[in-house]
């Protein structure tokens, strides 16, 4: 299996290669040079096995059967996702069922993937005789996942960047609260995109990349879109036909994961695409044009995003994997802030994708909603997406699944506010708001971000 960058100007990378560069030499991000045979659903199996299934056309070539599998096995146990299902599905109505994804030790979906990426690493390293220094950026949800994934490996050093004071208490603390030496956290003094964007800038900065050996763990990284994928089949395997997804989304990586479970076989009618008022996308599809506005703080953090990373991979799709239209794309969105697409692939992205926003008034009405009719506590992120789907106007009869992406603990005072019920957390991180916590604040300035990866 062989990989090439979006943009066309890197030459086509192993899978060892994509993993341990994540971000491509040209600025562009990796996709499969070709996609693999459809991978079959029947009969039912484990979740590892599933797992198996999916990722291994990936890593031919690069990782051995056997090590492949040892890393499944050792990743999707009940011992680390607290569910003998990993990603148990649940159904709350007759129209309804919830993908519940927060089972991992970070109470989050990210923990899916960068539990199995973390071992991943370490497994590739071994064999290199490498180290990496990862660097990453968060919203909330993916910083304490990696950290989680990362800690205390003795071939990783890990930074995550977050926006200083724009995540929850519990994402916080989550990360900061980690104190193995190979783990630093960063609060920059700006939004998510600012932490990105200087992410981005230390993987364009050659001397720094090579040096260093840098590495990403965010959702750019195509192991993770790959992990994420199975969940997709093993909800289409259970349900026995076809389902439509909703999944809240800021990046695009989770439902990019859903578009490639589809382009391998994995049978899905339709997905439904939930913003919160940071709403980029929804815009995107309800006109055709992709536009910067600025991030405002919302009850779902996570999502408060307005340059979603892993839409460039859809697009280069949609384009018929035109590498120049794509880049020109690009250029005018880092230049002007904007760009816009044919009618005719608006159409077609459409006949995939539906996109429904949602305010934080929604998010508050949709908790109390759902508590009401069924009793089911969903966290403001999944509310966001189960808004969406209630709001797409689909015209289809199959089984319809939202994405729980985090445990509602995380975020207690939205709960609270919008139920009069404070979750509690789950036992093993009880204790978690008198923990330790180590970490430090920076401007919003590359120099400052460049002199500490150089001297971790």
């Amino acid at each position: 299996m062989q990989f090439i960058s979006t943009r066309g100007h890197a030459a086509p990378a192993s899978f060892t290669d994509v993993v341990m560069q994540g971000l491509a030499p040209d600025g562009g991000l990796y996709v499969p040079q070709t996609w693999p045979k459809p991978v079959a659903l029947s009969p039912a199996v484990s979740y590892t096995e599933m797992a198996l299934r999916v990722i291994a056309p990936f890593t031919e070539g690069s990782l051995s059967p056997a090590s492949l599998e040892k890393i499944i096995t050792d990743t999707y146990t009940p011992d680390i996702f607290h569910s003998a299902a990993i990603t148990p599905l649940r159904q709350i109505s007759d129209r309804l069922h919830i993908l519940e994804l927060f089972h991992g030790p970070t109470l989050a979906f990210k923990d899916v993937a960068l539990q199995f990426l973390g071992r991943l690493f370490d497994a590739l390293l071994e064999q290199s005789g490498q180290k990496i220094t990862i660097v990453g950026a968060t919203s909330g949800d993916t910083g304490s996942a990696a950290i989680e994934a990362c800690k205390g490996r003795k071939n990783i050093s890990i930074t995550i960047l977050h926006p200083y004071g724009r995540t929850s208490e519990i994402q916080r603390r989550q990360m900061t609260s980690v104190l193995e030496g190979n783990v630093h956290n960063i609060a920059i003094e700006g939004t998510f995109d600012d932490c990105q964007n200087l992410v981005k800038q230390a993987f364009g900065d050659m001397k720094l990349r090579h040096e260093k050996n840098l590495s990403a763990i965010n959702s750019i990284n195509w192991a993770r879109i790959i992990a994420q994928s199975v969940y997709y089949a093993m909800s289409a395997q259970t349900l026995g036909k076809a389902p439509a997804f909703a999944v809240p989304t800021g990046n695009f990586g989770n439902v990019y994961a859903a578009w490639v479970a589809a382009q391998i076989g994995v049978p899905i009618e339709h997905l439904v695409i939930g913003s919160n008022r940071n709403d980029i996308l929804t815009r995107f599809f309800e006109t055709g044009a992709m536009t910067l506005d600025q991030v405002i703080p919302s009850h779902s953090p996570s999502m408060d995003i307005q340059i979603s990373s892993n839409f460039e991979r859809y697009l280069f799709e949609l384009f018929g994997r035109d590498s120049a239209k794509l880049s020109s794309k690009m250029s005018a969105f880092k230049t002007a802030g904007t760009f816009s697409v044919e009618p005719s692939e608006l159409e077609a992205a459409r006949r995939t994708f539906t996109a429904r926003r949602c305010s934080d008034e929604d998010t508050l009405a949709t908790i109390a909603r759902v508590y009401k009719e069924t009793g089911y506590i969903l966290d403001p992120h999944t509310a966001v997406g189960v808004h969406a789907l209630d709001n797409a106007r689909l015209t289809t009869d199959a089984p319809r699944v939202a994405l729980a992406c985090a445990h509602p603990a995380k975020f207690p005072d939205v709960v609270e506010r919008a139920i009069g019920v404070r979750p509690a957390l789950p036992e093993h991180l009880s204790d978690l708001l008198t923990r330790q916590e180590r970490y430090t604040i920076m401007p919003n300035d590359f120099a400052a971000l460049r002199s500490h990866l150089m001297g971790v």
